[in-house]
């Protein structure tokens, strides 16, 4: 890792645990950004001025002393609520078997990037989309062996709903049961147990295909942790949610 992605890396985790920002890290992130400013001077802008602030979650239990798993609330209640629209209506989820950092929710904006670019921190597990004003939309992800394996800039090249899932030729070689699944035969068509969700998020950088992807799950109980495989899984209502605020070539960053 870079010194430069360390510190943003350190900015990052100080800023999800409440703790101050010590002048290195500050010097990093205004090294970082002349750098993005080149980087990102091709891409697209984006906005998510459309949506309007969220407010924060008020539990229904007055014990405020614990983590707050087990308890609930009327905000995320209709957050994780179930989703009928789809084409493969989705259940609601019990968010409160899941650790209340990785839930959606608004929080101040720690990375500095302009508004629009999606930031992935994979050691915090936490994905932002920065907002104007010094915000951002910060979602819980879950990060396997194939998420730990690229970083840097790039751009979501394309969106997909119900995406087909083929996996690739390492993971067939670890697991051969997925032989099945293979593009030689198809791969394994979307649905509710399908390994990408209800959405994915295709990455490329510099036009070719980086095969890492953003996308939903429906093992929400992975959010916040390091499994197996996979690359940047979040909890599929809130893929549902980040797939609708950003356009292609939205720019992203993961470190």
């Amino acid at each position: 890792m870079t010194r430069q992605k360390q510190d943003i890396s350190t900015l990052i985790g100080a800023a999800a645990h409440g703790l101050e920002v010590k002048t290195l890290t500050r010097r990093g992130f205004l090294a970082l950004g002349s750098a993005a400013t080149a980087a990102l001077a091709g891409c697209a802008g984006t906005s998510t001025r459309q949506f309007a602030a969220e407010t924060a979650p008020i539990y229904r239990s007055p014990d405020n002393r614990g983590s707050g798993m087990g308890r609930t609330s009327p905000y995320y209640d209709t957050m994780y609520a179930a989703k009928l629209d789809e084409p493969f209506p989705l259940p609601a989820i019990p968010y409160h078997e899941i650790d209340p950092a990785y839930l959606r929710q608004e929080v101040a904006d720690p990375t500095g990037e302009r508004p629009g670019t999606i930031v992935v921190s994979t050691s915090d597990r936490f994905l932002y989309l920065v907002r104007e004003n010094g915000r951002a939309m910060r979602y819980g992800v879950g990060i396997g062996r194939d998420g730990f394996s690229w970083s840097g800039r790039a751009v979501v090249q394309w969106k997909q709903k119900w995406p087909k899932w083929t996996p690739p030729t390492d993971m067939i070689a670890r697991q051969p049961e997925l032989e099945r699944w293979s593009a030689a035969n198809g791969g394994m068509p979307p649905g509710l147990d399908n390994p990408l969700g209800a959405r994915a998020l295709y990455i490329f950088q510099n036009g070719e295909d980086t095969l890492y992807r953003v996308h939903g799950s429906p093992e929400y109980k992975s959010i916040g942790q390091a499994v197996s495989s996979g690359c940047v899984r979040l909890i599929n209502q809130d893929i549902c949610d980040l797939y609708d605020r950003v356009p292609t070539r939205t720019p992203i960053l993961v470190i």
